[in-house]
């Protein structure tokens, strides 16, 4: 579809409330799950993080034991 103006454009030919609400909808839904995404990312390295220090001392432990 080709506009005659940018007010045109911005208008979308009667429809731009749902035009840019869907465009709005979609864009909060990906920031969201972006934001999560990294969220859960830090969380699931800082338990690997503790779980490789955990067995180490456990390792350290045994050898030291013996």
């Amino acid at each position: 579809m080709q506009f005659d103006s940018f007010a045109d454009f911005i208008n979308m030919g009667g429809y731009a409330f749902y035009v840019w609400l869907a465009y709005g909808v979609t864009a909060t839904a990906l920031a969201i799950l972006i934001a999560h995404s990294l969220k859960k990312k830090s969380k699931v390295l800082k338990e690997i993080g503790q779980k490789i220090q955990r067995e180490d001392r456990l390792r350290q432990n045994r050898s030291n034991k013996s």
